[in-house]
């Protein structure tokens, strides 16, 4: 099972993936959970968003194994998928972010991002979820709704973020909307 969870910030969608990962961890003594984090400690307010998220998840999903990769999201799922094991990638969103506007001091894996997102590095991500062995969770901001954005970089990104959601989406065999912590189901599986 591969599962799509979009919503707007705050909307529920990483507590949501949570509980699928502890539904997941309880099901089978042999069943492994491991959440690959795409957040980049660029700022304090940031380095401690991301330190309370980490605390509050080891309370919430104690088994839930973290492992952080800002750009190579699909190596990550290639490297770690398997059949008892499933993968929360948290989030979308946050992992174009790092291809469309890396920081100064960003490795030198992101020279390719500095054009935007390419097609190689959007193409290896969906043929790595179309080929993941085990269950996948994906989680993603759905920023379209609201008022279109000024300038043209902002509009490049909504534009990009929306194009990701439609392919992610259409892999996905299930795709829930989170909306004030209530998951609306887009896509269930056939």
């Amino acid at each position: 099972m591969h599962e799509l969870i979009l919503g707007g910030q705050k909307s529920g969608k990483s507590r949501r993936a949570e509980q699928l990962a502890q539904k997941w961890l309880q099901a089978h003594t042999s069943h492994e959970a491991v959440l690959i984090a795409t957040a980049q400690p660029w700022d304090d307010e940031m380095r401690q968003r991301i330190a309370r998220h980490q605390q509050d998840r080891a309370v919430r999903v104690p088994g839930l194994r973290t492992l952080e990769e800002p750009l190579q999201l699909a190596h990550a799922i290639r490297a770690h998928s398997n059949a008892s094991r499933l993968l929360v990638v948290d989030c979308l969103t946050l992992w174009l972010t790092n291809w469309l506007m890396p920081h100064a001091d960003a490795d030198a894996a992101s020279g390719e991002a500095s054009a935007g997102l390419q097609l190689p590095a959007r193409a290896a991500l969906m043929t790595a979820i179309a080929q993941a062995p085990g269950p996948l969770i994906l989680v993603g901001n759905e920023i379209g709704l609201g008022v279109i954005p000024l300038g043209h970089q902002v509009r490049g990104f909504v534009d990009a973020l929306g194009l990701l959601n439609q392919q992610v989406a259409q892999a996905c065999s299930r795709v829930t909307l989170m909306v004030a912590g209530l998951p609306l189901t887009l896509k269930a599986d056939a």
